[in-house]
């Protein structure tokens, strides 16, 4: 495996654009929408399709009104900084350039649910709902206005091709993979959707961007939930009037035994063992009540969990019958062996062996070796 990276590595950038380039001639002339944020893999991604010969079309999001952070936007995405970037690239490249106001939609599909779910006890996953709901969803909306075929992305992810339709694999820089973020986009919406950045390596990308003098090219990576430019949760929670969320409670073990008090549940996520303060630790938080400001907390072999509930599922492809299925239902986690048990409006995920803790709001990924099969959101600890 490390011969094969090297030599992935040691490729010219002519010959990394050469490969991507003659997995793209069967689409020279159809309309596409590059969905640009101002960062490296995306005007990679766009400067690739252009070199293809694909009728791009350059379209920036615009989610959020920095004006209200008076943050150093440094490590952020999608501000008006890295909208001068995409229209930067994009003019470089010769491609019309659209900055698309999302702001009303992100504000319902992703603002509103990560506030309601930190009041509640839940533990959100913004970038999922972003890619879901807006990426893949209203921009969606706008490739049908502007009559392109696709929608691309800088996504670390593999599309492939076949007699049976597409299919999703991971990328093949593990420590950039996003196929879990990808986990909940259904079908219909996969078929839109091309990843010409998920076969290489993160430096093969700057490689590229650097052949192709692009703008980004030194620019770095962003680092903080979008609309949390500065990284303070609690900040952007208190502004934003969760007040449910920092109702003062009791932090409590699984038998109810007191262990001390907290200043609101949105302090915690389900499954954090640092920052608890607590006398005869360590300490896992195993639960989160938002009616009780309840907060429970297990020693880390009392917290492994078993199965979970996941509801809102989406598949890119349906297991078949006895298909060895893994999962992961934390981003950092590998994925592990299990079994999916099929109810009327859920599924359980059953681990073969317990895995470290999770919270309901995070995405259940389902894979069949290397291909994302689908995903939902966990609801449930069982």
């Amino acid at each position: 495996m490390a011969d094969c990276y090297v030599s992935a590595m040691s490729r010219s950038a002519e010959e990394l654009v050469s490969e991507i380039i003659d997995g793209l001639t069967h689409l020279k002339g159809v309309r596409v929408i590059a969905a640009m944020s101002g960062g490296v893999d995306s005007s990679v991604m766009a400067v690739l399709l252009k070199e293809a010969g694909l009728d791009v079309v350059g379209v920036f999001l615009n989610v959020w009104d920095y004006s209200r952070d008076d943050v150093n936007r440094h490590g952020s995405c999608c501000s008006l900084e890295d909208s001068y970037d995409a229209r930067r690239v994009a003019d470089m490249i010769g491609i019309p350039f659209y900055a698309m106001d999302m702001r009303e939609e992100f504000r319902r599909d992703v603002i509103d649910p990560f506030i309601n779910d930190y009041e509640t006890g839940r533990t959100p996953n913004p970038c999922e709902r972003c890619n879901r709901f807006v990426k893949f969803g209203a921009l969606l909306d706008v490739a049908d206005q502007l009559e392109a075929r696709y929608v691309a992305t800088g996504h670390y992810v593999q599309r492939r091709d076949g007699p049976d339709g597409i299919h999703i694999y991971k990328g093949n820089d593990n420590k950039k993979d996003q196929s879990y973020f990808l986990a909940t986009t259904n079908r219909a919406q996969s078929e839109r959707i091309l990843f010409p950045v998920g076969a290489l390596e993160k430096d093969d990308t700057r490689k590229l961007a650097r052949h192709f003098n692009l703008a980004t090219a030194e620019k770095h990576e962003s680092q903080d939930i979008c609309f949390i430019p500065a990284g303070d949760r609690i900040a952007f929670l208190k502004r934003e009037g969760a007040s449910a969320g920092f109702k003062p409670g009791n932090i409590v073990d699984l038998e109810g035994n007191y262990l001390g008090r907290h200043e609101g549940i949105a302090h915690f996520t389900l499954g954090q063992r640092k920052g608890l303060g607590l006398p005869d630790g360590p300490w896992h938080v195993v639960g989160l009540d938002g009616t009780t400001a309840k907060v429970v907390v297990a020693h880390p072999e009392d917290a492994l969990i078993s199965a979970v509930e996941v509801g809102e599922i989406s598949w890119i492809r349906q297991p078949e019958s006895g298909e060895k299925v893994t999962a992961k239902v934390r981003y950092q986690m590998q994925p592990a062996a299990c079994s999916l048990q099929f109810e009327s409006e859920c599924m359980r995920l059953l681990f073969d062996e317990r895995q470290k803790p999770t919270a309901p709001g995070q995405v259940a990924a389902f894979y069949a070796g290397d291909e994302l099969l689908g995903g939902g959101i966990v609801s449930k600890i069982l």
